[in-house]
């Protein structure tokens, strides 16, 4: 009798960020957004916050080395394709990051650059931006900053034109980057993705109301993508409007008493 298991070598991906009190943003995000594309999630948590759809409130980073010990448990075992990160807190937790998935070049990196939440509550230390330019960003398959992030990592006027921002943060070593308009105005959101070869606007329209955690959720998706096999291109005009749908078609979880959260465990179909 043959007990052995089938091998049906199931998509992987792997999220590097902290843990959500509330399940709407961060590690627990991620989890289930990968499941909702149908890929076997692995986490490494960096931090752990105290959050709900209003906000955070405390936070306390984990220790880089720990860090860095989780990343070698799982990457030594599973067969992660694609990992994001999300909040990364601090210079000593980017340097093991980067350190860590310099050897790793199989695996594709989304970089979602956590840094103030939408509150307004600071996820990651001043001095830690430079390192993150200089250590993740070379490494990423694709960087994914809102305004105001790609603002400070570009240098450059928070009111500066979002594609002058993408080329901004390309020239610091970026292969790709979707510069999100979220926090800008108007009607439609418009998205920017700029690679060496190509910029591309994807346009959707605004949606009101505070809705937690969007950001790591689209990144996950893009991560998921990835994991499958997807090409850059396809993986982000995959899961730009895998998002909206979920937003628009009211798949929203409405638990909070100051916000809503993306119902991201219900699989839509790109």
């Amino acid at each position: 009798m043959n007990n052995s298991l089938p091998d049906t070598s199931p998509a992987c991906a792997l999220t590097i960020a902290g843990s959500d009190s509330c399940g709407g943003a961060g590690i627990q995000a991620d989890l289930k957004t990968f499941s909702a594309w149908q890929v076997e999630g692995a986490s490494v948590i960096t931090a752990i916050t105290a959050q709900n759809t209003g906000g955070v409130t405390s936070a306390l980073p984990l220790s880089a080395r720990l860090v860095a010990d989780q990343l070698d448990a799982v990457l030594d075992d599973i067969p992660v394709a694609a990992a994001k990160t999300g909040m990364l807190a601090n210079a000593g937790i980017i340097e093991a990051v980067a350190e860590t998935l310099s050897s790793h070049e199989r695996v594709q990196l989304v970089i979602d650059p956590v840094m103030v939440a939408t509150a307004g509550a600071r996820l990651l230390d001043t001095e830690a931006e430079q390192v993150l330019i200089e250590r993740l960003l070379p490494l990423a398959t694709l960087l994914t900053p809102n305004l105001p992030e790609a603002a400070v990592l570009s240098g450059l006027p928070a009111d500066s034109d979002p594609r002058r921002l993408g080329e901004a943060l390309l020239a610091k070593g970026c292969r790709a980057v979707l510069v999100k308009g979220g926090h800008a105005s108007g009607p439609e959101v418009e998205d920017w993705l700029l690679t060496e070869d190509e910029a591309v606007c994807l346009r959707h329209p605004r949606n009101p109301g505070r809705i937690h955690g969007t950001g790591c959720t689209l990144s996950a998706a893009i991560t998921a993508e990835l994991a499958h096999g997807r090409d850059l291109s396809t993986a982000v005009h995959n899961a730009v409007p895998w998002l909206q749908k979920m937003i628009t078609g009211h798949w929203l979880a409405r638990l909070g008493k100051l916000g809503m959260l993306p119902f991201s465990q219900r699989r839509l179909d790109p």
